[in-house]
């Protein structure tokens, strides 16, 4: 599951790290505390017609987190549509046609999971990689069209991503992370290393139950080192953003 995460990276360094160019020019403030519905970057290929021919071209966009269908009747599906389980993904009226054709991969420093405590208390962690390199979750994009805009108008045409995930691996000789992030939720987003990542955004790709496939096998490789850090409470409140979010605290519990 991913409910919450963090997004802090300037679009500078995004287009270097990705090799990335925009199409338009966009604005993405760095969050320490990316909600549903938020405006998000995320990375897709496709092929792009100009003079030489049609090419293959890497872009930088950014996306509502939450994907809204293209035949769906207004925005509102979208906040329950933040994730996209990976074992039913190309059965899903709403995700199917996008993992066929509109994959994406969607970055990120980490997220947040919660630990159910005694009564109603609840304890943030923050999970993320431990070698200062930022994460990239394997995605799906989709394009909406407001019906309650005018053709022309700006901003008809809604561009919304979904993170994909899968059962949190079971706890191996390899690595103890496994057995920290069954305790906080069974489910985790499912993250790609560099070669995963290159052939989930292929656009020539269209073996798509293959590569759902090859991203779920990669989970264990892609999050071997990842940490866990208990976090303060203030996380929980999305008003709240900034690095201290991410800052350990000892855990209550």
């Amino acid at each position: 599951m991913c409910g919450r995460y963090v997004m802090a990276r300037a679009v500078g360094d995004l287009l270097a790290e990705f090799d990335a160019e925009l199409e338009d020019e966009v604005s993405i403030p760095p969050s320490w505390n990316v909600a549903p519905t938020d405006a998000v970057p995320i990375v897709l290929e496709r092929l792009k017609e100009d003079n030489a021919g049609p090419r293959q071209v890497r872009q930088l966009h950014v996306a509502r987190w939450g994907l809204v269908a293209s035949w769906a009747k207004d925005l509102k599906i979208g906040s329950s549509m933040i994730n996209a389980r990976s074992e039913s993904v190309l059965e899903k009226p709403a995700f199917r046609k996008a993992a066929k054709s509109r994959r994406c991969a969607v970055p990120a420093d980490g997220y947040y999971e919660w630990k159910q405590g005694p009564g109603k208390s609840k304890q943030p962690y923050y999970v993320h990689p431990g070698q200062y390199h930022g994460l990239v979750f394997a995605g799906l994009y989709e394009w909406w069209k407001d019906p309650s805009l005018p053709e022309g108008e700006p901003g008809r045409w809604l561009l919304s991503t979904s993170i994909l995930t899968a059962d949190t691996p079971p706890p191996g000789t390899e690595s103890t992370i496994f057995g920290k992030l069954t305790e906080l939720h069974d489910r985790v987003p499912l993250p790609m290393d560099k070669a995963t990542m290159e052939a989930w955004l292929d656009p020539h790709a269209d073996d798509a139950a293959g590569l759902v496939d090859l991203v779920r096998s990669r989970v264990k490789d892609a999050a071997a080192d990842w940490q866990v850090d208990s976090v303060g409470k203030e996380v929980g409140n999305v008003r709240n953003n900034g690095p201290e979010l991410i800052r350990p605290v000892e855990a209550l519990f």
